[in-house]
């Protein structure tokens, strides 16, 4: 094999995104020298790949914490595991500024094809991973795993473990929330630190988080230290090693429910929004197998595998999104709800999620692709979720109800499902006999969740409508909620435009928390309930903790639903009895789950 000059081997910078080495083959240069100890723990990934590249990734942390003297790394990437043919490989400096992390785009490789990787400082060398380009000619089929919401102290993440025991992932997808920015809080009662988000478990289980990162992420050292933390877990790693992973972020790898402004969990105490958002994205680049771009907020990019599918990566969250609408804002001082005024403003033209520049950026990249399905990554629901108003009213008051005041609102809850739901058994039966109260209180609906499309109205109906004019095949992923669901998508003229299939959370707690449901049984029948008043869902897992593979054809698509028993330890079993498929064909029609 022909040694190419060093001038093949580049470093190149992207306006402060993150560092980056280009590599387009063999470097000739030898093993690195170092005079410092370090170690590998924080495993390795890839990413972002294409027909002829993929991003390598990994970090090294010094056996003495307190040194910041730059270190060499040298990576070798070959065709075979036992790195005999080697296709690629050269040498890093890895320094302080990067927070040692180490980001190669590994270039002039072959379309469809597995490759193996890995990094060595001495005689220290990382674990093997596995990066796979995509493919140029049509496959036989797809196949990725996504993920969504993996917060640290309420458990392990049992779920990257299970699904990187799979052997035919060509991808995964992550739709957001990797890490989570929240710190710890003293509890009186306790005498304790608890987390401020999720269980109060997290003690017993071993997953406080460290004294020198326990507080909210604002710093470029807080999200730095949390990223590293998040590394530590055992099924992050295995996951990211196995193929490479496709990312966007949602809100907590910044502050929840981040808008382009601000957020719900940032206050002018915590310094200035923008800086606290600059300072988070880097981070985001430097720990994860991202290729870099000259705006770090503009990381909507697509990825064609053949002409099979085409997976269109959205930001929904800082680059275009106005602020969410709280229904809170539309009472009056007697208590009444203004109507009027929220309609228009909710399905106002200039309310936008994702902005003008990135709408017209999807519209082309959906008009130029001839892929037999298009994709779209993204973080929050699109399918309508709109429940009789009297639930939400309760679920809202749950959320931050104290025991006494839970219990009497859970039974009311419960109640009203069983009145709700009876109303709405009998018109589905031709039962004359419901009267118009019992109409209107079934159809007097608002959505549910204002921060998902469904605050977003008129730009989402823009989307549908450039797919049903350009007659394209639509699947959505969506994660946020840390529950499963899937529902058909329909335009407001009630067009069949596509489907969506939303994956459950890693490890954040879900509905079962906030709506009281004490097992499987009850959870069965709260999903019963809620399936049969929202006419697009057609499935809903509100209680277990997993992932999701979506598998792609000529023919049709499938997404499998798998869970995990528990997070608690990292002794877990599969919940084959919660396992759910469902399986679109690939009809002359509009895509649709029957």
């Amino acid at each position: 094999m022909n040694t190419l000059s060093r001038r093949s081997f580049l470093k190149v910078s992207a306006l402060a995104a993150t560092t980056l080495i280009v590599s387009t083959g063999i470097t000739g240069c030898g093993k690195s020298e170092n005079t410092v100890n370090v170690s590998f723990n924080h495993g390795v990934a890839s990413g972002d790949p294409l027909n002829d590249k993929v991003i390598i990734w990994t970090r090294v942390t010094h056996d003495d914490s307190s040194l910041t003297s730059d270190v060499e790394v040298s990576f070798e990437v070959s065709t075979d595991d036992t790195f005999t043919n080697i296709t690629n490989n050269g040498t890093y400096i890895a320094n302080e500024s990067e927070d040692f992390t180490i980001k190669i785009d590994v270039q002039n490789l072959d379309s469809g094809t597995a490759y193996y990787y890995r990094f060595f400082v001495n005689n220290v060398i990382s674990k093997v991973g596995i990066a796979k380009t995509l493919p140029i000619e049509n496959p036989e089929q797809v196949k990725m795993a996504v993920f969504t919401c993996a917060n640290y102290t309420n458990g392990f993440f049992n779920a990257y473990s299970e699904a990187a025991k799979l052997e035919d992932l060509d991808v995964t997808v992550h739709v957001g929330d990797y890490i989570y920015e929240y710190g710890m809080y003293k509890d009186d009662d306790l005498e304790a630190l608890v987390p401020a988000y999720a269980t109060s478990n997290a003690k017993e289980i071993g997953r406080v988080l460290p004294d020198d990162n326990n507080t909210e992420c604002i710093s470029l050292s807080d999200y730095r230290k949390r990223y590293a933390l998040y590394h530590t877990d055992i099924g992050t790693q295995a996951i990211h090693a196995i193929c490479p992973m496709i990312v966007v972020w949602d809100d907590h790898e910044i502050a929840n429910d981040t808008y382009k402004d601000g957020a719900e969990n940032h206050d002018d105490s915590e310094g200035d929004f923008e800086i606290r958002t600059q300072e988070a994205l880097q981070a985001y680049f430097e720990w994860l197998p991202i290729r870099p771009v000259d705006n770090k907020k503009e990381i909507f990019r697509s990825f064609d595998f053949g002409t099979l599918v085409s997976l269109h990566m959205l930001e929904t969250r800082i680059f275009g999104r106005n602020k969410q609408l709280s229904y809170g804002d539309y009472y009056n001082e007697n208590g009444e709800f203004d109507t009027t005024t929220f309609t228009s403003d909710l399905t106002s033209s200039t309310r936008t999620m994702i902005g003008s520049e990135q709408l017209n950026w999807l519209q082309g990249q959906l008009s130029n692709s001839s892929a037999t399905w298009q994709v779209l990554g993204q973080q929050v629901l699109m399918g309508k979720m709109s429940l009789p108003s009297e639930l939400l009213a309760i679920i809202s008051q749950l959320e931050n109800a104290d025991d006494d005041s839970k219990n009497t609102l859970l039974t009311s809850l419960n109640t009203k499902l069983i009145e709700l739901t009876t109303i709405k058994t009998k018109i589905l039966l031709g039962d004359t006999s419901v009267t118009d109260e019992e109409k209107t209180r079934l159809y007097t609906v608002i959505p549910y969740n204002l921060d998902a499309w469904d605050g977003y109205y008129y730009e989402r109906e823009v989307i549908f409508g450039t797919v049903k004019a350009l007659n394209k095949k639509l699947v959505i992923l969506a994660g946020d909620t840390h529950n499963a669901w899937s529902s058909n998508l329909r335009d407001a003229k009630g067009n069949q435009i596509g489907v969506e299939f939303a994956s459950p959370s890693i490890s954040s707690p879900g509905l079962e928390e906030y709506a009281g449901l004490r097992d499987t049984k009850t959870a069965i029948q709260f999903e019963s309930a809620i399936k049969l008043l929202i006419d697009d869902l057609q499935y809903l897992n509100a209680y277990d903790r997993g992932f999701i593979t979506v598998t792609f054809t000529k023919d049709d698509v499938e997404a499998k639903w798998q869970f995990i028993d528990n997070c608690d330890s990292t002794d877990y079993n599969v919940n084959k009895d919660r396992e759910k498929t469902i399986t679109v064909q690939n009809t002359t029609s509009s895509l649709e789950i029957v």
